[in-house]
């Protein structure tokens, strides 16, 4: 049977109210903010004028110079990605599922693998 989840009033409470006051001060900045019209890519490919604006070269917009950079941490979070994937890999195979017998969690936590629940 599920029972209602009681709200803690301890030491949850300061973070809680912390996190709260943040958004509201930064959905107040957000919704002060003055942003500038959009300029969009203009007229031609906006394949070509990415491609300009990435070696920044002369072409039918002025080069943005962030975008390099955004190239460039594109590819690190990518390699990060793939780092955190690699070290949470079990040594001995691809994961919790590559072992040769089938594992179960019983209701107490516990588990449970397949030559245990032959016995």
């Amino acid at each position: 049977m599920t029972t209602r989840p009681r709200l803690k009033l301890g030491s949850h409470l300061l973070p809680g109210l912390a996190a709260v006051a943040l958004f509201v001060v930064m959905a107040a900045a957000f919704l002060s903010a003055q942003f500038p019209a959009p300029q969009g890519f203009g007229s031609g490919s906006i394949t070509a004028s990415i491609g300009y604006a990435i070696f920044d070269l002369s072409g039918p917009i002025t080069s943005e110079y962030f975008l390099v950079a955004f190239e460039i941490m594109g590819v690190l979070l990518v390699a990060a990605l793939v780092g955190a994937v690699m070290l949470a890999r079990e040594e001995g195979g691809l994961g919790p599922l590559s072992g040769s017998g089938s594992r179960d969690v019983r209701a107490d936590g516990a588990i449970e693998t397949e030559t245990e629940s032959d016995h």
